[in-house]
């Protein structure tokens, strides 16, 4: 271990030299979730990616993802994204990007697109490794629901370095990548019985389940270091490796602090309806003051040791949506959700307004932030329970003037 003064030293220099980020996630392109694109999961009896690959024939699960991605995501939102103001965009990706696990398909040309736009266009790119084998932490988004058991098996750890490796092989030298990200949303500590993530996200098949447990942070220690030996030496000091906080931010104050390690920076994600978990008052007031003694405090804190990114975040708070939705939960987990809304749009707009400029001046306090998401399917109009629930979507954000403008 190093001495504390120089890892102070370490992280205040860095984030000097590290792009302000302001960036928006590509989720639901390359990665599903139901939630946010319902109509793709029609006629089955799927709650994620995995089992719509089963569910499906292989054809028609072939051509539904294909017409997805094509028309999910095109060189418009580029230009779109570019003129919000943004300078970045996070892509999750599966470890299966690359084709080789049947039957899903990989999207490795999408990602080239996706390379080509950016670069034309001015972005960044933040390739983000969504998914791995069995689960890192039995969410829907993390392509399997209710299975953790991914940092048990010792060969599929090892395909999975070996996919960062083959990204980074990839698109090291390509002016349109700001960094990779290892792994995200790993549950680290006690996160799936704080989750509740068995009820909330049940396993279709519960033998497959048997054995999820949380990943130690011993292990994540390990793979994030390994995964950083095999990456960088195919990208430049000035390529981002990111690591995920594992939602315990500040356990990481003694990690890759030895000169060795360059370029690495610290992603948190930060969701109100995660701070209503956690006691926050569901009004702006108690929001308020959750972000200045929590979001604020903790970045600034971890600041003097890496640069760190919120690499998540939204406007979504159940006060907006008029209901408590313990912690995000939707009609698909079983909740009733509001049909009418709550406020008027004057009222919304500065429920909305004064919480977005607070917390961009957190995420100001570290290295920026990508908003979760750039766009969502959902019909939160004509499906009973999805009011609210519009706060997802970035565009709609600035659209009706909830998101500070940014310039281009």
């Amino acid at each position: 271990m190093v001495a504390k003064g120089t890892m102070e030293a370490k992280g205040t220099m860095e984030a000097k030299g590290i792009m302000k980020v302001k960036g928006v996630n590509l989720g639901n392109w390359l990665v599903l979730e139901k939630w946010m694109s319902p109509e793709l999961f029609d006629g089955t009896k799927a709650d994620d990616e995995y089992w719509l690959a089963q569910d499906l024939k292989p054809e028609v699960y072939e051509a539904r993802v294909k017409v997805h991605r094509a028309e999910y995501i095109s060189e418009r939102d580029f230009t779109r994204i570019k003129a919000m103001g943004m300078n970045a965009v996070r892509i999750p990706v599966p470890y299966f990007i690359f084709g080789d696990r049947k039957p899903f398909i990989g999207c490795i040309a999408e990602l080239d697109k996706a390379f080509n736009w950016a670069e034309k266009y001015g972005l960044k790119i933040l390739i983000d490794l969504h998914t791995v084998p069995d689960g890192q932490n039995g969410f829907d988004n993390g392509g399997i629901s209710g299975v953790c058991k991914w940092a048990q098996e010792p060969e599929e750890v090892e395909f999975v370095l070996t996919v960062l490796e083959r990204l980074a092989e990839r698109y090291g030298m390509r002016p349109g990548l700001w960094g990779i990200e290892l792994l995200n949303e790993p549950a680290m500590d006690d996160l799936l019985e704080k989750m509740n993530v068995a009820e909330r996200y049940p396993a279709r098949d519960k033998k497959m389940a048997e054995g999820s447990r949380d990943i130690p942070q011993t292990f994540l220690r390990k793979f994030y270091t390994d995964a950083y030996e095999r990456i960088r030496k195919h990208m430049p000091e000035e390529k981002y490796v990111v690591f995920h906080d594992g939602f315990r931010i500040t356990a990481w104050k003694d990690f890759m602090q030895d000169e060795k390690y360059k370029g690495v920076v610290l992603d948190t994600h930060q969701y109100l309806m995660m701070a209503e978990l956690e006691g926050c008052g569901q009004n702006v007031e108690g929001y308020l003051e959750f972000i200045r003694s929590h979001y604020i405090k903790e970045i600034k804190e971890m600041s003097e040791y890496f640069p760190v990114i919120c690499g998540e975040w939204c406007l979504f708070n159940s006060l907006a949506v008029g209901t408590d939705t313990k912690g995000g939960r939707t009609v698909l987990n079983g909740e009733e959700g509001s049909s009418s809304e709550a406020f008027t749009q004057e009222e919304k707009k500065k429920i909305y307004r004064t919480l977005a400029e607070e917390q961009l001046k957190a995420w100001n306090k570290g290295a920026g932030y990508f908003y979760w998401n750039y766009k969502l399917l959902t019909d939160t109009v004509n499906v009973p329970g999805w009011v609210g629930w519009d706060s997802w979507d970035l565009g709609r954000c600035v659209d009706f003037g909830w998101f500070p403008a940014e310039k281009a």
